[in-house]
C-alpha cells in the first residue's frame, strides 16, 4: 500500500531558499576577497647599459721590489700586486719587509720599486689611502693598515684590468669608500660538488650552513679533515672577497657555538651529560681559528641566524619556565641574551650577529641537527623585544646587530621589507647605535621589472643595502646577466636620499636551493667567472657609486678572460644586452611590469616559471598572467621572439672572437657553450609562453586564431621541449628546466574542447530527463517527473506514489548517479581521481546514511529528491564546462569576479538545498517529526564531512592537497614541493582535525536531536 502525505505549502521552503541564496552570495564575497585579483602599473628601473668602447691596454708597471711592513694583511695586499704581474707576463717581484713609515719617500728617478706605508694623520677613514706614481715608480700610503691594504689591492686590480695603476685625477688624491661596511656571504665554503646530488635537481633544502659537511653524529663531533678542506676553501674567499673591496663577512650559525652556560647554573638548558655542550665546545675550537682568518685579515666576521632559533631542550626549557614561545616576553629573550654574551665570549672575533625573522622551519634545517628555527617573530612587539635584548647584550659587548627586514608575508609585520608605513610601525623611533637594518634593494625578492625598495629611502636608523650577484630566479647565474648598471642605480637613488645608507651586503653564492640548479660554486666549480662580475662591481660601486658600470665590466672581461681589446670589446657588446635578454626570455613583461596582488600575496614578477626553474602549467598563475596583461597578448609573445634574437647575437658576438686571444680556452668553451644554452632556454620558453597565451586567450574569447596559434605552438613547443631535454638533461652545468608542471597543464588543455562537448551532451540528457518529467508518462517518466521535482519542488515529492515500474525505481537513482560521476570527472578532465574520490564519497556517504534513515520503507522518494538535486548541482556544474571546457570554468574562477560571484552564490544555495530538501522529504513522505527529520539530515551531512576530513587529516594536509593540485593543476606544481601549500597560503594544517571534530559533533548533534518517537503513520 503506498503512502501518500499532505503537499505542504512551499512558501518556508522558498524563504529558505532566499536565505541559502544570500549566504552563497556571502560565501562569494568571502571567496572573493580572499582571491583579491588586482594590479596597477609598478615603478619599474629602466635599464639603459651600454658597451665599453674598445680601448687599448696599457702596460704594467716593471716592478722589480715591492717594500711593505710586515704586516700579514699587508704582506698578503702585496703579494696580489706580484700575482697580478705575473699574470700579465712580468717577472715576480721581490718582497722586502719595511717597518711602518709615517709618510713614503718617493723612490729616486729610474727606480722600479713600490713603496707601502701608513699615515695615520692622512683621514679620519682607516680604510683612506693614495696613491703617487713618478713613471713606474709608485707609492702607496694608507689612513691605517686597512687604507694601505685597500690601496695595495686597488694596484692589483688596475693591472689586471689593463688600465693605468694611477690614472691623472688620481696621483695623489685621497681615496675613501663611499660605503664604509661591504659585507659578502660566504661563497661556497664548505659544499661541496656533489654531482648526484645536483644531478637529481630536486634537492630544495634552504640551509646555508657552511659546516654540515664536516658534522659527526658522535664524539668528537668534527671531522677535523673536512675542516680543514672547510678552513682552506674560507681562506681562499676570504682573500678573494678582500681583493674585490669587501671588508666583511657574513657566516651562518648561532645556536650551535652556544651552551647556554651562562643561564641559571649552566646546565638548565642543556642538564649534565646533554650532547648539545660537547658537540657546541668542540664546533667553537673546530671553527673559532677558520673564522678568525676573516679578522686577521681586517674583515668583519657577523653570524647570521633565523630567529626563533631553537633545539628541543630549549624549547623545553623555555616551555617550563616561559610557558611557550612567547616572543613578547622578556624573559625568553634573557635566555638568548644569555647565549648570545656567552658566543661573544667564546668567539671575540665576532663582530655581531645578524637575524632574519620572515623565513624558518623544516627547509632551512641542516641534516642530521635538531637545531632549527620557527616562524615565531610576527608582531611589531615581538620584534621591538628581540631587537632590545639583543641590541642590550650586543651594546655591552660592543657589537653590533644587523636586523634583515626580509618578512615574505609572515604575521603583522609581513610588509616590513616593502612598506614605509610597516617599516616606521615596527621600527620607528627605536634608536640604537649599535642597530643596523639590512633590506634588499628591490620592493620583493631578486627578480627584475620590481621597483626600487622605497623602505630604504628613509629612516632614522644606519642601513645596509643588499644585492645578489648569482641571481637564483634568473637561472643561477647559468646566464649572462650583467647587473651593474641597475645596481648602480640603486645605489645612488638610496645615497641620494637617505644619508643613513652605510653599506651593502652582497651575496656571491647563497639565495635560493642549495643544489636544484647548476653545480656552479663560486671560485671552485663551474662557470662561476660569470657571476663573478656581479660580485666585482658591486665592490666598485661601494667604494665608488658614480664608477662607469660599463668601464667595470670591461675591467672584468680583461681580467678574466682576455687581454686582446677586440676581445673584450665583443664581451662587453654581448653583456651590454645580457639584461633586456633575461628580462625579455625568463618574463612576461605586459605581467612583469605590474604590481599585482593576489590570494593576499604579492605574485613574483615571473610567476609563469616558478621557484626556479620550473615551467608552471596551473591555471591559478597562468590566468592572472593572461588577465593582467589586458590584451597585450602579441606584445608577451614579441618580447620572446626578441629575447631569442638578443640571445643569437651574444652568441655570434663571442663566437667570433678568435679563441688564440683567450687566456684559457676552456672559458671560451664554457662562455660560448653557456651562450648555446641560452637560445636554446628561450626558444624553448618562447614556444611555451605563445602555447599558454593563446590557450588563455582561446579561453577567453573562442576566437578560431587563437585557438589555432594555441595548436601551432603546442606542436613546437612539444619539439622544443624534446630537444632541450636531449641536450641538456644530464648537464650539470647548464641544467635543463623543468617541464613537468607545463606538461600537466598542457595536457588537460589539450581536453578541453572534448570536455567541452561532453558537458553539452550531459546537459542535453539532463534537458531530456526533465522534459520527459513534464510529460511524466512512458517508460522512465515516473522517474523523471519525481527528480524533476526533487530538484525545484521537493515539498511536492511527497504526493508521489511509488511507480509499479522498476525502471522507474532504477532509474530515479541510476541516471543522477550517472550525470554526477560523468559531470565530475568532465570537471577534473577525467584526470583527478583524488577530487572525484572526496566529491563522489560525500555523496555517496550522504546518501548512505539517508537509505539507513529510510530503513525498510521504498526509498524512491528519497532518491527523487537527493537525485533531483544531484541533477540541479549537475546543470550549473556543466553549464559553466560546455563553453570551453574545465580550463574556461576555471579561467573564469580566477579572473571574472562577476561571473564567480554569481555562480557560487548559486552553487552554495544548490549544495545546501539538498539538506533542506532531504529533511522535507523525511518529515513529508516518511513522517518523522520536523526534529527527527533535521537532527538525521545533520548526522547525514556530519558523517561524510568527519570522515574525509579525517581520511585527510590522516594522510596529512600538505600532502593531501599536493596530490590534489598535481591532478587537477590549479596551483603551481612546485609550491608543495618548495614552499608547501599550506606555509604559502597560510593553511592551518590542524584544518582537516577541526573539520573532523566539526563532522563529528554535527552528526552526534544530529543524532540527539533525532532521539524522538516516529509520528504515526495516519
Amino acid at each position: 500500500m503506498f503512502h501518500v502525505s499532505r503537499v505542504r505549502k512551499p512558501y518556508p521552503l522558498l524563504a529558505a531558499a532566499v536565505v541559502l541564496l544570500l549566504l552563497g552570495g556571502g560565501v562569494a564575497w568571502g571567496v572573493g576577497d580572499a582571491l583579491g585579483l588586482s594590479h596597477t602599473p609598478a615603478a619599474v628601473p629602466r635599464e639603459d647599459p651600454v658597451a665599453a668602447p674598445p680601448r687599448e691596454t696599457v702596460p704594467p708597471p716593471p716592478l722589480a721590489t715591492i717594500a711593505v711592513p710586515a704586516e700579514p694583511r699587508l704582506t698578503k695586499a702585496a703579494t696580489a700586486v706580484a700575482d697580478a704581474l705575473a699574470a700579465r707576463g712580468l717577472p715576480r717581484p721581490t718582497m722586502t719587509s719595511v717597518p711602518p713609515q709615517t709618510a713614503v719617500a718617493l723612490p729616486a728617478a729610474g727606480a722600479t720599486t713600490l713603496r707601502a706605508g701608513v699615515l695615520a694623520t692622512m683621514a679620519a677613514a682607516p680604510e683612506a689611502y693614495r696613491l703617487t706614481a713618478r713613471g713606474s715608480e709608485l707609492a702607496v700610503e694608507g689612513a691605517d693598515v686597512a687604507g694601505t691594504a685597500a690601496g695595495l689591492y686597488r694596484i692589483a686590480d688596475r693591472i689586471r684590468s689593463g688600465v693605468p695603476v694611477v690614472p691623472a685625477g688620481d696621483d695623489g688624491r685621497v681615496v675613501t669608500p663611499r660605503l664604509g661596511l661591504r659585507l659578502t656571504d660566504a661563497g661556497s665554503v664548505g659544499r661541496e660538488p656533489d654531482a648526484a646530488a645536483f644531478g637529481a635537481g630536486d634537492d630544495y633544502n634552504l640551509n646555508t650552513d657552511v659546516v654540515g659537511e664536516a658534522l659527526l653524529p658522535q664524539a668528537p663531533w668534527v671531522d677535523p679533515a673536512a675542516v680543514a678542506r672547510i678552513d682552506a676553501q674560507f681562506r681562499q674567499f676570504v682573500d678573494h672577497a678582500a681583493a674585490q673591496g669587501y671588508n666583511g663577512v657574513v657566516v651562518p650559525g648561532f645556536l650551535e657555538y652556544v651552551t647556554f652556560a651562562k643561564v641559571g647554573d649552566g646546565r638548565a638548558v642543556y642538564p649534565a651529560g646533554d650532547t648539545h655542550v660537547d658537540r657546541a665546545r668542540a664546533m667553537v675550537a673546530a671553527f673559532g681559528p677558520v673564522f678568525r682568518y676573516a679578522e686577521d685579515m681586517g674583515m668583519k666576521v657577523f653570524l647570521l641566524t633565523d630567529m626563533l632559533a631553537v633545539s628541543p631542550p630549549l624549547e623545553a626549557y623555555l616551555t617550563r619556565t616561559v610557558g611557550g614561545l612567547d616572543v613578547a616576553d622578556a624573559r625568553l629573550w634573557a635566555v638568548y641574551q644569555a647565549g648570545l654574551a656567552e658566543l661573544f665570549e667564546s668567539m671575540p672575533f665576532v663582530d655581531g650577529l645578524m637575524v632574519r625573522i620572515g623565513e624558518g622551519g623544516e627547509v632551512y634545517a641542516q641534516n642530521g641537527w635538531d637545531y632549527s628555527s620557527k616562524l615565531a617573530v610576527t608582531t611589531d612587539v615581538a620584534v621591538r623585544a628581540m631587537l632590545r635584548a639583543l641590541l642590550d647584550t650586543a651594546g655591552r659587548a660592543d657589537r653590533e646587530v644587523i636586523f634583515r627586514t626580509w618578512t615574505v608575508g609572515v604575521g603583522a609585520v609581513g610588509d616590513l621589507h616593502t612598506n614605509p608605513a610597516s617599516y616606521q610601525q615596527v621600527l620607528g623611533g627605536f634608536d640604537d647605535p649599535h642597530l643596523i637594518v639590512s633590506t634588499k634593494y628591490t620592493l620583493g625578492d631578486f627578480y627584475s621589472h620590481l621597483p626600487l625598495n622605497t623602505t630604504l629611502l628613509a629612516g632614522e636608523h644606519r642601513r645596509i643595502v643588499e644585492f645578489q650577484a648569482r641571481r637564483e630566479f634568473e637561472g643561477f647565474g647559468s646566464l649572462p646577466n650583467d647587473l651593474g648598471a641597475l645596481h648602480r642605480q640603486a645605489l645612488r637613488d638610496f645615497l641620494a636620499a637617505n644619508p643613513k645608507v652605510e653599506g651593502v651586503w652582497n651575496w656571491t653564492q647563497d639565495g635560493g636551493p642549495l643544489r636544484a640548479g647548476p653545480m656552479s660554486l663560486y671560485l671552485r666549480t663551474g662557470f662561476w667567472q660569470l657571476y663573478d662580475l656581479n660580485t666585482y662591481a658591486v665592490a666598485r660601486l661601494a667604494w665608488d657609486p658614480d664608477a662607469d658600470p660599463a668601464q667595470v665590466t670591461a675591467d672584468w672581461a680583461y681580467r678574466t678572460f682576455s687581454g686582446d681589446p677586440a676581445t673584450v670589446a665583443a664581451i662587453g657588446q654581448a653583456m651590454a644586452l645580457s639584461r633586456e635578454a633575461v628580462t625579455k626570455g625568463l618574463y612576461l613583461g605586459p605581467y612583469a611590469d605590474r604590481t599585482v596582488k593576489a590570494l593576499g600575496l604579492e605574485p613574483p614578477p615571473m610567476m609563469w616559471i616558478f621557484e626556479w626553474d620550473i615551467a608552471t602549467g596551473d591555471s591559478a598563475a597562468l590566468d592572472s598572467i593572461y588577465a593582467v596583461t589586458g590584451g597585450r597578448v602579441d606584445q608577451a609573445i614579441d618580447e620572446g621572439e626578441r629575447a631569442v634574437a638578443l640571445a643569437r647575437r651574444m652568441r655570434d658576438l663571442v663566437a667570433a672572437t678568435d679563441p688564440a686571444t683567450w687566456r684559457e680556452p676552456r672559458l671560451r668553451a664554457a662562455f660560448t657553450s653557456t651562450l648555446d644554452y641560452q637560445v636554446n632556454l628561450f626558444e624553448t620558453l618562447g614556444a611555451y609562453r605563445t602555447m599558454v597565451l593563446r590557450h588563455a586567450q582561446w579561453l577567453d574569447t573562442g576566437d578560431q586564431a587563437a585557438y589555432d596559434g594555441w595548436r601551432q605552438a603546442e606542436t613546437v613547443y612539444r619539439g622544443a621541449r624534446d630537444v632541450h631535454r636531449q641536450r641538456y638533461g644530464g648537464d650539470l652545468d647548464l641544467p635543463a628546466y623543468n617541464f613537468t608542471a607545463a606538461d600537466l597543464g598542457a595536457a588537460r588543455a589539450d581536453r578541453d574542447p572534448v570536455m567541452a562537448w561532453a558537458a553539452r551532451g550531459l546537459l542535453a540528457l539532463i534537458l531530456l530527463v526533465f522534459v520527459l518529467g513534464l510529460r511524466g508518462r512512458g517508460r522512465g517518466g515516473a522517474a523523471a517527473r519525481a527528480l524533476l521535482l526533487g530538484a525545484v519542488r521537493p515539498w511536492r515529492v511527497a504526493g508521489l506514489e511509488v511507480p509499479p515500474s522498476r525502471l522507474d525505481r532504477v532509474l530515479v537513482w541510476l541516471v543522477p548517479a550517472f550525470v554526477l560521476v560523468a559531470s565530475r570527472a568532465v570537471y577534473t578532465w577525467f584526470a583527478a581521481p583524488a577530487h572525484l574520490l572526496v566529491t563522489l564519497g560525500g555523496w555517496l556517504l550522504f546518501a548512505a546514511v539517508a537509505r539507513l534513515v529510510v530503513g525498510r520503507r521504498d526509498p524512491f522518494h528519497l532518491w527523487a529528491v537527493i537525485g533531483g538535486v544531484a541533477l540541479l548541482r549537475s546543470v550549473l556544474l556543466l553549464a559553466a564546462l560546455a563553453g570551453r571546457g574545465p580550463g574556461k570554468y576555471w579561467f573564469a574562477f580566477w579572473t571574472s569576479p562577476t561571473l564567480r560571484t554569481v555562480y557560487i552564490t548559486i552553487a552554495f544555495a544548490a549544495f545546501c538545498w539538498l539538506f533542506v530538501a532531504t529533511a522535507v522529504v523525511l518529515r513529508d513522505r516518511y513522517a518523522l517529526l520536523r526534529r527527527r527529520a533535521v537532527g538525521l539530515t545533520l548526522a547525514a551531512a556530519g558523517l561524510p564531512l568527519g570522515v574525509i576530513a579525517a581520511f585527510i587529516a590522516y594522510l596529512g594536509l600538505e600532502h593531501a592537497l599536493t596530490v590534489w593540485n598535481d591532478q587537477m593543476a590549479l596551483l603551481p606544481w612546485g609550491l608543495s614541493r618548495i614552499l608547501g601549500i599550506t606555509v604559502y597560503l597560510g593553511i592551518p594544517t590542524d584544518l582537516p582535525r577541526y573539520a573532523a571534530y566539526a563532522g563529528a559533533i554535527l552528526t552526534a548533534a544530529g543524532l540527539l536531536l533525532s532521539i524522538a518517537r516516529r509520528r504515526p503513520h495516519p
